[in-house]
Parts: structure tokens; C-alpha cells; sequence
């Protein structure tokens, strides 16, 4: 991953998803890192399926962070 980016969560698909939508919501663009599709396209086995991280771009993180926090505190999320 581009070091311009930095991880800031990692969960099932669902929930990367609805985060996603969130971050989208307030103009920031998340990137979504699969690896077991990834490995699943290139021919090779996974050991943990349907699991996703989240990364936002560097300049982002902290209006990002804020608000993953506060949906993650409002209980949509585990």
C-alpha cells in the first residue's frame, strides 16, 4: 500500500462497508484492502476470509479517525 495512506481499521466486509459510506458521506474517499480476494484471484488460500481494511489518505486521517470513533462509539459497529 502506498505510504501516503495509513490503515485505520480493519473488520468483516459489512462493516468496512457501512464505514466506508460514512467516510463518504463527509467527502473523504476510504481505499479497501482485500487480501483474501486477492489471494483468492491470484490462485492462492487465505487464512482469514471476508476480512477488510479500511486506509484513508494521510492528509485525512485525523477528521477520519474522529469520525469512525464516534460511529464506532455509537454501538453500529464492534
Amino acid at each position: 500500500m502506498n505510504s501516503n495512506y495509513k490503515k485505520i481499521y480493519s473488520g468483516s466486509q459489512i462493516d468496512v462497508q457501512l464505514l466506508v459510506s460514512k467516510l463518504r458521506s463527509i467527502g473523504i474517499e476510504g481505499i479497501v484492502k482485500d487480501e483474501s480476494e486477492s489471494g483468492r484471484l491470484a490462485g492462492f488460500g487465505a487464512p482469514i476470509q471476508g476480512q477488510q481494511d479500511l486506509y484513508v489518505h494521510n492528509d485525512e486521517i485525523n477528521s477520519a479517525t474522529t469520525h469512525i470513533k464516534s460511529y464506532l462509539n455509537e454501538g453500529k459497529i464492534k
